[in-house]
């Protein structure tokens, strides 16, 4: 308690108040609002909302919900932090990534990236990049010994990490002095691809890589253990870390098998994680991932400081939108800001224009700076761990944790996460969360802005040259917006093909107090599927109706009015639209104990906060004949 210096107290003015209290004014607002007539602690629990993996948020959380001591800073578990110092000596590591096939274009963004606030680089290498005969070109001007280099090759990491080897021998970078990491994922890749059957020699080649490293460059790590394989197929941020902890593992048996102690085979892994929009999750499922990796190599005999993992946050591929591609940036900023509070240790901003091919050079350049603001500018890394201590974050942090640890155990029950990929297990469980969620973002529970919410029929698209084709064949790459991208597509090519988009024509009954917000509406939703809405007259009656809805050269209608409105007048309407030739006939609200007559009278859907969006937007594009 905060006490002034004449002795009194900031609390002396507000009277203390209880739970019970707060969830008696829970129940008034309910009851209110019409949401529920719970009481008690149902009232505080119809607050509530559920998450992936089966985690539950709460409205309130107070000390009584903190879970265990979350320890210090850069002490296990590690829950606040791998380093004591956090990052607040030097930020975490901007770390850009790289995949332009072209070795020369490749290496003047990197240079640029290097020049201007970038610590590290990440490269594509092989078929999804600069080819790994042209590394050292791409990599011309480079201080070595400077900037960390991060490979991500796929199935040629092997190559690819001789080639970065050889390259430190060939401009003579001191043994102690190389950072970065090889990129051998074979478990990745195998998820990636759905095929294992070199994974053994993989890991052979992988683990005498290690001990090179090890013995030559210790400061270069072999593995990166990437979870963004099952965070693109739909993973859950607990099933993201579960299926990272149990690939680690294989790694770990790999490498101890191979000679290295547990402690340097600790050392030769680096995770990589996805960072989202959805600030808390993001902090505390990567505060969740020490401390589960933490117990992971106190159960293998490591000693307490090898037990610190290594974080690679990346902004997240699936919420990448390709419509209204500016509003990337909004999120990649939510989406770095939570990956440094939750103490990750270099962190990759995706370019706003990824989903749409290679980035251009203001696109890396806004990538790079939003670190560069976050940091210097926000000054967010001076602060270590700044989200400890919060009721709520410190038991978010728990449940990802256990959720994550249970998952985990049920692959490794399973035989391992190879075993786990070969069975399908990995890829039912995932699809199973992705098909729950894809009718959360159906139903506009999950909005996307610009796509599913306030999207821009006028937008001008933006085009950018096509990207080397990733690896595939194994699990699916999922992104939100893809049942929205698919309507839109059908309304362009419509358009490309008839000089217009499919049109909706809202029938607005009564003044503008009485129809404007469930007009509103309508016109978002059903833009979100590409169809234009057209408003004109303002307000129709069912006398002028029919020669409105002639004029707007629309196939399909929509009611907009207040409920008192619709008793009084929407059968009568419905039925001139129909008999004017409508095809389909919505009404903006539900129905309520009307819905006999209204469709009785032509009414054929209806729209509403809730409604399967992507269902109504189809129906009404089949409807309207658009391919």
């Amino acid at each position: 308690m905060t006490v002034l210096p004449d002795g009194l107290s900031l609390a002396d003015d507000f009277p203390e108040v209880t739970r019970d209290q707060w969830r008696h004014l829970v129940e008034g607002v309910l009851r209110k609002t019409g949401t529920s007539d719970a009481a008690g602690a149902e009232a505080e629990e119809a607050l509530a909302t559920a998450l992936e993996d089966g985690i539950t948020v709460r409205p309130l959380y107070t000390a009584q919900d903190a879970p265990q001591d979350p320890g210090f800073p850069g002490f296990a578990p590690f829950v606040r932090g791998g380093r004591a110092e956090g990052s607040a000596l030097s930020g975490w590591d901007v770390r850009q990534r790289h995949a332009h096939p072209d070795p020369v274009r490749t290496n003047q963004a990197v240079l640029a990236d290097l020049e201007n606030g970038a610590g590290s680089v990440w490269l594509a290498v092989g078929a999804a990049g600069v080819p790994v005969a042209a590394l050292p070109e791409a990599l011309k001007g480079v201080y070595l010994d400077l900037a960390p280099v991060v490979l991500d090759a796929g199935a040629e990491f092997a190559d690819a990490a001789r080639a970065l080897l050889r390259l430190y021998a060939e401009r003579e970078v001191p043994p102690g002095a190389a950072l970065g990491n090889l990129g051998a994922d074979p478990l990745g890749l195998a998820a990636r691809t759905g095929r294992d059957d070199d994974l053994a020699g993989q890991l052979a080649a992988a683990a005498d890589l290690a001990r090179t490293c090890d013995r030559d460059h210790p400061g270069v790590r072999t593995f990166a253990v990437d979870a963004l394989p099952y965070h693109e197929a739909g993973a859950g941020a607990a099933q993201e870390l579960g299926c990272s902890l149990a690939a680690a593992v294989a790694y770990l048996r790999t490498l101890t098998e191979s000679g290295l102690s547990v402690e340097a085979a600790c050392a030769q892994v680096e995770f990589r994680y996805a960072a989202t929009a959805d600030q808390f999750l993001t902090i505390a499922k990567f505060r969740a991932a020490r401390r589960l990796w933490a117990r992971v190599a106190q159960a293998c005999g490591a000693p307490s400081e090898a037990r610190a993992q290594r974080q690679h946050a990346v902004t997240s591929p699936v919420m990448m939108t390709r419509r209204d591609p500016w509003v990337n940036m909004l999120r990649t900023t939510v989406a770095g800001l939570a990956a440094g509070v939750g103490g990750a240790d270099a962190v990759t901003v995706l370019p706003f224009d990824s989903a749409l091919g290679l980035p251009d050079d203001f696109a890396r350049r806004i990538a790079r700076n939003t670190s560069t603001i976050l940091l210097e500018e926000a000054h967010l890394a001076r602060v270590i761990d700044p989200a400890g201590g919060s009721w709520y974050v410190e038991k978010l942090t728990d449940d990802v944790a256990r959720a994550a640890w249970a998952w985990f155990q049920e692959i490794e029950r399973a035989g391992g996460m190879a075993a786990a990929l070969a069975s399908g297990l990995v890829r039912d469980r995932l699809a199973e969360t992705w098909a729950r969620r894809t009718r959360d973002l159906a139903r506009r529970k999950e909005p996307i802005t610009g796509v599913s919410e306030f999207p821009n029929l006028a937008e001008r698209p933006v085009e950018r040259e096509p990207a080397p084709e990733p690896p595939g064949g194994g699990l699916p790459r999922v992104r939100r917006d893809e049942a929205y991208e698919a309507l839109r597509t059908r309304s362009d090519a419509h358009l490309a093909a008839e000089g217009a988009r499919p049109r909706i024509f809202l029938a607005a009954l009564g003044p503008a107090a009485a129809h404007t917000a469930r007009a509103s509406f309508a016109v978002n939703l059903f833009q979100a599927g590409g169809i234009e809405a057209v408003h004109e007259p303002v307000t129709v009656t069912a006398e002028t109706v029919a020669e409105a809805f002639t004029a707007s050269g629309a196939r399909v209608a929509c009611l907009c009015s207040s409920d008192t409105l619709y008793a009084q007048e929407a059968a009568a309407v419905a039925e001139r639209l129909k008999a004017a030739g409508a095809a389909q006939v919505y009404l903006a609200g539900r129905p309520g104990t009307r819905q006999d007559e209204y469709e009785r009278a032509g009414v054929d859907g209806y729209v509403f906060a809730g409604c399967d969006a992507v269902e109504v937007l189809s129906s009404a594009l089949d409807t309207m004949g658009v391919a």
